[in-house]
């Protein structure tokens, strides 16, 4: 990349004409995160509010480019890493974050979970103990009051209000218990988000493919209530409540793309409620990365 060629192109940005701005515009895009600097740099030291505006707007387009592909890369090299995903929607309204932080975060929780640990535990003891931490000690709960703010489906928010909607506060726990070796996973339930804990001492024919999970659960945990623990009769009637047939999936854990997917959606939901239009575009464009939903 030709520092002066990129300096040249920044001043172009605020041409008259459409047409050789929309070009430069394009040129910059090309050159994505290392152009950045230089944008910023530009944006500070000009006092022009229309170039300020379309450098904010190219270093937006750029930012969200770097998203799409990395969630792209995320959804072909498999998804196995949940967290991962998860950190990569974060990007799209906070692209500066601070991974590692995230994760420092996750990890302290694990550890201060992992120090009451006792080896003879049953399945109810390990999801108690983990209640005790998560809403206990770091007192996390359900954000009742603003339930449709987008700021409760951004992992980075959550981990800092502790307050979050369904699911992003079942992904916290999931991923938690399962860096612990504990067997909680997600399930996509209509109007719900829960987790399942999935048999430990499996039969003969147990076997976990990807994203196809052939096994007893043992019961259910409601992330948004506390932790609260609870069985398939009790998912039963609220399949019941909705008038909706008790099918298969509705009762078993999904995968990390179908999360991730519903993530989406309940961003685009919330900045529909905030007539947030080009966010909304933007979100759709990413959840079309995905295969329809089954």
């Amino acid at each position: 990349m030709n520092e002066k060629e990129v300096e040249s192109l920044i001043k172009l940005l605020d041409d008259p004409d459409t047409e050789i701005s929309r070009h430069v515009e394009d040129k910059l895009l090309s050159y994505g995160n290392e152009v950045i600097g230089y944008l910023e740099n530009a944006w500070a030291q000009s006092l022009d509010t229309i170039l300020q505006e379309r450098i904010e707007n190219l270093v937006h387009r750029i930012q969200f480019q770097n998203v799409k592909r990395e969630l792209e890369l995320w959804h072909i090299g498999g998804s196995f890493d949940l967290l991962q995903g998860m950190l990569i929607i974060n990007k799209y309204q906070y692209p500066d974050l601070d991974e590692q932080k995230i994760i420092n975060q996750i990890e302290d929780i694990k550890r201060d979970i992992w120090m009451q640990m006792i080896y003879e535990m049953s399945a109810v003891e390990k999801v108690k103990l983990i209640n005790h931490i998560f809403y206990g000690a770091y007192g996390f709960s359900g954000n009742t009051t603003n339930h449709q703010d987008p700021q409760n489906s951004y992992l980075s928010q959550v981990l800092e209000s502790k307050k979050g909607n369904q699911i992003l506060l079942a992904v916290i726990y999931s991923i938690i218990a399962q860096k612990l070796d504990i067997p909680v996973y997600g399930v996509n339930l209509p109007q719900h988000f829960i987790l399942a804990y999935v048999d430990e001492n499996p039969t003969d024919d147990f076997h976990v493919t990807q994203n196809v999970f052939e096994n007893s659960i043992l019961f259910y945990i409601n992330a948004f209530n506390k932790g609260f623990i609870f069985g398939r009769k009790d998912v039963d009637a609220f399949l019941k409540q909705l008038n909706l047939k008790p099918l298969n999936h509705f009762y078993e854990p999904c995968s990390n793309t179908e999360i991730i997917q519903r993530v989406l959606r309940n961003l685009i939901s919330a900045y529909e409620k905030l007539s947030a239009v080009e966010k909304v575009a933007e979100l759709e464009e990413l959840l079309s990365i995905f295969p329809e939903p089954r």
